[in-house]
């Protein structure tokens, strides 16, 4: 009997890469549905350790045979996609395999898996017959799930995974927020209210009223009564604190920045980073504000009454103004790309207490939803006007509406068109670089603004600094707090708030900075190496033009572009100042 022939190289990959598909986006529903992805809406997820292990077996056997892969078979494109798809699997099996979420149970958006409940729901979109299927299935699945997740959180606890306190703290908070809403103000129905479909929302207000809610009431006491009594304390906030911690925590290291890098080595990058800014905070200070140390440049941003916004529409209006100005001059600085508008929306105040300051969320692939830069609204009296414009070419253009929305219309295998957390590194690296950008490109309104764009490049320093100073060298919440405050504009509020991120992420953090820097350092090779021949329009095409890449594939791919511009006889280099340096 003939055995059947094998398939090809690329044959091969292109099943593999559908497999780590289906099999991350299955365990994982919610984030697909936030990268515009509907065929999984119709999920609830399985947060069992059942699921995990079976998520963390599916993927080491991908990565097992795409080892096994003859790359002599595949053309570079082919390569390319190897490289991506390799790491992607690797990171994503490691990440089930520590389920690092599970032991840190709180209301932090993509970490928190009843935080994603309320992140992604919210988001779907009902444009047909089989858009309500969906949204209806996954409604009559979510008290399952929630029950399912208050037992993993038990089991993990007996396991000596606990949860921090304060973790628990705002999960309860946000639990309890939700319930708290009259049932026709319920976030999780708005997609049936935007359907238009009376009895399609009144099956789901049923669901909701009879199923959901109280499963998150037990959800909430179960976080109240069994978990917080025994939750660490703010002295032992580290992950390294749990068992297999200090493991998981390395693994998270390098699935978020897509390095080799050690918590060490990341921790002096931080270092070394703040104290390369404080030539430019003492050139802006002193003509924002005639002041040039940041002591004083610091307290003036933090209490001049004037830097504070007075109602909600105020933050709404500078971060579209914003992003007017940025279209405006987009195909100046990009090639032109043909993709859905960004639009401005206001986080729900219920999701305010674990939310970052801003989010993007990508546009739905089916048209049905555009792309959208989610930002903070509540409480302005307490927000700084100058931090808002960096928030908006960060999360916007140039930034990822710009990055995201372009991936999802690249001749990609579709692993590689929806990537957000799962390519953090070169994802949140630009979404920084597009902030530093932002300035070349003119686009700030004011050195106040500027000061803003300083003030959360030293943040994302910090994290490098805070996150393995809490994670690996044993950092308590205050100490890490006092560092970020010490070292940036932001008030101690927000301080805190980015502190307890870190806190229920490890890692994830860790990937702005070290991306940004390493776009940079490619962009300085490519200047020296091309001298008058390099074309910043044409190297924003090449970063862009082949979606999120771990950075080591960036590398290549860069050096690929350079390589085809300067030809078999390169030009002279050139040691032209760049405003980078």
């Amino acid at each position: 009997m003939p055995h059947p022939i094998p398939p090809d190289a690329s044959t091969a990959l292109a099943e593999l890469g559908e497999r780590y598909f289906r099999t991350q986006h299955t365990y994982d529903p919610y984030n697909a549905t936030l990268l515009g992805i509907t065929e999984f809406d119709h999920l609830a997820g399985d947060p069992g350790q059942a699921a995990s292990e079976r998520a963390a077996a599916d993927f080491a056997t991908i990565d097992a045979e795409l080892a096994a892969l003859d790359l002599a078979g595949l053309d570079p494109a082919g390569r390319v996609d190897h490289g991506v798809l390799t790491v992607l699997s690797r990171g994503a099996g490691r990440d089930a395999h520590h389920a690092l979420w599970a032991a840190n149970a709180s209301a932090k958006g993509y970490v928190s898996r009843q935080g994603l409940v309320f992140q992604a729901v919210p988001a779907m979109t009902i444009a047909d017959t089989d858009g309500a299927e969906r949204y209806e299935h996954r409604l009559a699945g979510l008290g399952s799930f929630l029950r399912a997740l208050g037992e993993r959180y038990r089991e993990e606890a007996a396991r000596g995974r606990v949860p921090t306190a304060l973790g628990v703290t705002h999960a309860v908070a946000q639990l309890e927020g939700h319930l708290g809403l009259d049932l026709d103000a319920d976030a999780l129905l708005g997609p049936a209210t935007r359907a238009g479909n009376p009895e399609l929302r009144d099956r789901a207000g049923e669901t909701i009223a009879s199923s959901v809610r109280p499963a998150m009431a037990a959800l909430a006491d179960l976080l109240r009564t069994e978990l917080l009594p025994v939750a660490r304390p703010d002295d032992r906030v580290g992950i390294a604190h749990v068992p297999g911690g200090e493991e998981g925590y390395v693994d998270a290291v390098a699935r978020h920045t897509t390095t080799e890098l050690s918590p060490a080595e990341i921790h002096q990058i931080g270092l070394d980073t703040l104290a390369e800014l404080e030539p430019r905070w003492s050139e802006v200070g002193r003509r924002a504000l005639g002041v040039g140390d940041f002591p004083a440049i610091a307290e003036r941003l933090r209490t001049d009454p004037a830097l504070r916004f007075r109602t909600r529409e105020e933050i709404v209006d500078v971060a579209e103004r914003a992003l007017e100005r940025a279209q405006q001059a987009q195909d100046d600085w990009f090639p032109r790309y043909d993709i859905p508008p960004c639009v401005i929306e206001e986080i729900n105040p219920i999701d305010a207490e674990g939310s970052a300051l801003a989010y993007y969320r990508p546009p739905a692939v089916d048209g049905s939803r555009p792309g959208a830069h989610c930002l903070l609204s509540t409480h302005p009296q307490q927000r700084f006007r100058f931090e808002y414009e960096a928030l908006a070419f960060h999360e916007s253009v140039p930034g990822h509406h710009l990055q995201l929305a372009t991936a999802q219309t690249l001749d990609l295998p579709r692993y590689r068109q929806h990537l957000d957390v799962e390519a953090c590194s070169f994802n949140e690296g630009w979404g920084l670089y597009a902030e530093r950008l932002a300035e070349e490109m003119g686009l700030y309104s004011s050195d106040i603004a500027l000061l803003g764009m300083l003030s959360f490049t030293a943040l994302r320093a910090c994290r490098l600094v805070i996150d393995t100073g809490v994670h690996h060298l044993g950092w308590s919440r205050g100490q890490a707090v006092e560092f970020m405050w010490q070292h940036t504009a932001t008030t101690r509020e927000n301080a805190t708030s980015e502190v307890d991120r870190y806190i229920c992420w490890p890692g994830q953090a860790l990937a702005y900075t070290i991306g940004q820097r390493e776009i940079v350092r490619l962009r300085e090779r490519a200047r020296r190496e091309l001298g008058p021949r390099f074309d910043l329009v044409g190297f924003h095409g090449a970063v862009l033009g082949s979606g999120a890449l771990p950075l080591p594939v960036l590398d290549q791919t860069i050096a690929r572009w350079t390589a085809g511009i300067a030809g078999p006889a390169r030009g002279p280099l050139t040691e032209e100042a760049s405003a980078w340096t």
